[in-house]
């Protein structure tokens, strides 16, 4: 991170809502640092684990309805779901890519499959519209029967040798999945109005999709179906006579992947209220948790799950140093919580809130925050209830009465991590966010070297918010006194964006990150991150400082599994052994 050229400053106060626990929640000043919100990791209410529960719950049917491919596995598939208020179809065009256009970049043109997740059943004059539109995205349009619009690639390297070991009556290495835990990544999946598909009203009134981003997560869900019969059926027309299918433990180990770059980093900053609600969900989960009375089964409990993680930890790969070096780092304190969770005493009331203190004084913010995560396991009946309200309502309103002395005091108290950057200092104001004329693809720039400043975007907010103290501190001497905030507005009406901003997050103290996102050696990865943990990321792989691939429902239950006995405790899945993987020989 970048070393900060900070100014002294009168207050600071943290205001989240009252705790929902016997524990307070943790002051913003701690969980909205941008290292702290970087080292997060998936947990009860991330999207991922909230769909998975709903469609294992209600036992939604889900068939594939068509599945026309050629022997080399491209075509058209349908998908038809059932859930208990709606029928949706996800229809999937696989086709093949010449190697010179492939790319997981937002700029590609071409993938090797992409799909829709439809309203209704989709009859042949609506494929056909599909057809024509889908395989363009972002060049094509559709309409508003289309909830969820995407695209993916597939990994090369384990989908050739996937289909190589099914057609030769074996089964893929497990130590190369390991490696690479998915057949497809996708690399964007829009929803919310883009391309002419549904508004968010749409989905956020669902009874099925109500919740955030869960279309979206229910559409990469059925991906990895489609993945694991795609490469069983390109084995069985090359070798009829000796293919296999993939064993169970394998199919359930599969994920998803998805790449990752700048483009999401944006919407943390643009959507403060609904990034409060998901942290303020998530502490509170904490909070509730931390203050539960801890005895010898939820000790050993947790023993286990710290067991449980370090060996995932150990199964996850990545070429980046900083993340090898930070997941072998995760493994070692992990072990420690372990040895000093076994050698406390029951007896310690508040022990959870030990342990937090423990790995506050003792370990690094990736391993805080996992153990946080590993703690809202053992009170489920705490803490998923919290997931029906992560959602939000987003307006930030202005208050044009409002003395410039409240405002002010405003700035003091919930901005004075703004206020103590020096912006007159090059290395605060080093980079800067603009679109690309290509795809508007947002991106980062370095000042005085890279074209582009005069299209910034408006993410600085903490030098909007400086501006705008030192602003009101002027205007204040000049008239002598405070005045009504419309008589500052109608004299300087470029604040008017951030002191709405300001008035409205008063309310909602996990709304803004603390962080110059201009400074020299800001990370751009920990906004991604984030956001990805709360959808339910696994396996964060950064391939540079500005994109990363992660992993996706890896260990979820199949659709075959649906309406059985389900234990939601799958989401950090370890390899299945050799012992494990009984020969498969259904064709």
């Amino acid at each position: 991170m970048a070393t900060s050229v900070r100014r002294t400053v009168s207050t600071q106060a943290d205001n989240p809502r009252p705790d929902t626990g016997r524990v307070p929640l943790r002051p913003a000043s701690e969980v909205m640092d941008l290292e702290r919100l970087g080292s997060l990791h998936q947990c009860r209410i991330s999207f991922i684990r909230t769909i998975m529960r709903k469609v294992m719950a209600e036992r939604w049917g889900i068939q594939r309805q068509r599945f026309d491919l050629d022997d080399n596995g491209y075509g058209t598939c349908i998908y038809r779901i059932a859930s208990p208020t709606r029928i949706y179809n996800l229809v999937i065009f696989a086709q093949h890519l010449d190697a010179k256009d492939r790319s997981d970049r937002v700029i590609a043109q071409a993938w090797d499959l992409a799909f829709a997740l439809c309203l209704g059943d989709v009859d042949e004059a609506y494929l056909a519209v599909l057809r024509e539109n889908v395989p363009r995205q972002e060049a094509g349009r559709c309409d508003p029967r289309v909830l969820v619009l995407s695209r993916a690639n597939r990994s090369l390297r384990n989908f050739d040798a996937m289909v190589d070991a099914l057609a030769s009556g074996e089964q893929p290495d497990p130590d190369a999945l390991a490696k690479v835990g998915y057949l497809y990544r996708t690399t964007a999946v829009y929803g919310n109005g883009k391309f002419g598909i549904a508004d968010y009203p749409r989905l956020r009134d669902s009874d099925d999709f109500g919740l955030p981003f869960s279309a979206q997560m229910f559409s990469v869900y059925l991906l990895r179906d489609f993945s694991i019969r795609q490469v069983e059926h390109i084995a069985r027309r090359r070798a009829p006579d000796t293919a296999v299918g993939l064993h169970p433990k394998l199919q359930r180990y599969l994920g998803i992947g998805n790449s990752t770059g700048l483009g999401m980093a944006p919407f943390l900053i643009n959507h403060p209220q609904l990034i409060n609600q998901w942290l303020l969900m998530r502490e509170s989960a904490l909070s509730r948790c931390l203050g539960e009375i801890p005895n010898e089964q939820t000790r050993q409990q947790m023993i286990d799950l710290i067991d449980h993680s370090i060996a995932h930890t150990a199964q996850t790969h990545t070429d980046d140093p900083r993340q090898s070096k930070a997941n072998q780092r995760l493994g070692q304190e992990l072990a420690d919580a372990r040895d000093w969770l076994a050698s406390t005493d029951t007896s310690e009331v508040m022990l959870w809130q030990a342990l937090l203190n423990w790995s506050r004084a003792h370990a690094s913010l990736e391993t805080n925050e996992l153990l946080n995560s590993l703690l809202m396991e053992l009170y489920p009946e705490r803490v998923d209830e919290l997931e029906q309200t992560m959602a939000a309502a987003e307006s930030q309103d202005l208050t044009p009465e409002m003395g410039t002395d409240d405002l002010l005091a405003r700035l003091r108290r919930d901005y004075d991590w703004a206020i103590a950057y020096d912006f007159s200092d090059p290395e605060q104001t080093h980079l800067f966010w603009y679109r690309s004329a290509e795809k508007e693809e947002p991106r980062l720039g370095e000042r005085g070297v890279d074209p582009g400043e005069e299209n910034e975007m408006g993410l600085d907010i903490a030098r909007q918010a400086d501006s705008l103290y030192q602003a009101l501190r002027e205007w204040e001497a000049q008239q002598g006194q405070a005045t009504p905030l419309v008589e500052f507005l109608l004299a300087y009406p470029r604040f008017k964006a951030i002191a709405r901003r300001v008035q409205t997050l008063s309310e909602h103290a996990y709304g803004d990150i603390r962080a110059n996102v201009l400074a020299r050696g800001t990370l751009p990865i920990h906004l991604l991150r984030c956001k990805l943990a709360f959808f339910g990321a696994t396996k964060f792989d950064p391939r540079s400082d500005r994109w990363v691939r992660i992993t996706m429902f890896q260990g979820a239950p199949c659709i075959e599994d649906i309406g059985t006995h389900f234990a939601d405790d799958w989401w950090m899945p370890l390899k299945p052994t050799v012992e494990e993987l009984a020969p498969c020989t259904s064709r």
